[in-house]
């Protein structure tokens, strides 16, 4: 079977590590120290989306400061937690270094902001003794957050490859959305939430025991349904 793949797109938050619940961790905290309240279902709507959004959605919720604060500080509360200890979801690390080992670049496509993402590029680079990601696409890197496809776009054209020909791993409305309307082979790993059909190629429970050769299976489904 002639291979067709050819770069991974990774989403971090809920696909490499299962962070979403340090990120609900920080809202209620800074949510109640406005004397507000914040329940794990509001959480849940912010999945995958652009921190800004979360921003102004938290400003609805009470909390009295501006939009770069509230990120700053949501981000530097999740950071820290990652820097104590990072839930890595199951296959993720095997995932990302059994596409190096076949030659294919990879890429880190997240809304988390610079300082987070390369938390995770660090120590993911760390856990496989080598430069995990090609390139990084944070979510202060973009105008447009995902849903809109302009990350994932980008990360395609630093690796120098035809998104149409990427694989990328999503477990969010927002990414998958985001993801497959740039035209990527979008495989869903659905977490905290689920994720339509309409958004994904394909879904999986994990990335655990998957190979090029699953990916590439995807790939010619999809072909031959299209």
């Amino acid at each position: 079977m002639m291979r067709r793949v050819n770069a991974g797109l990774f989403d971090m938050d809920g696909t490499l590590i299962d962070s979403e619940p340090y990120w609900l961790e920080a809202e209620i905290e800074l949510v109640k120290s406005f004397g507000g309240h914040w329940t794990h279902e509001q959480g849940l709507t912010l999945v995958g989306s652009g921190l800004w959004d979360s921003a102004t959605a938290l400003q609805h919720a009470g909390v009295d400061l501006d939009q770069a604060e509230i990120i700053d500080r949501l981000s530097a509360s999740v950071r820290t937690r990652l820097e104590e200890h990072i839930p890595w979801r199951p296959g993720a690390r095997e995932m990302i270094g059994h596409l190096l080992d076949h030659g294919l670049p990879t890429a880190l496509v997240t809304m988390s902001y610079r300082k987070n993402a390369l938390t995770i590029s660090r120590a993911m680079s760390a856990e496989l003794g080598r430069e995990a990601f090609a390139f990084v696409v944070a979510g202060d890197d973009v105008e447009q957050p995902k849903p809109n496809p302009e990350a994932y776009l980008t990360a395609a054209e630093a690796l120098g490859v035809d998104v149409n020909h990427s694989v990328a791993f999503e477990d969010s409305v927002f990414g998958a959305a985001a993801a497959y309307s740039s035209g990527a082979l979008t495989i869903g790993i659905p977490l905290h939430i689920d994720i339509p059909d309409a958004y994904m190629h394909s879904r999986w429970e994990t990335m655990e025991h998957k190979t090029l050769d699953d990916i590439d299976n995807e790939w010619h489904r999809r072909e031959g349904s299209a």
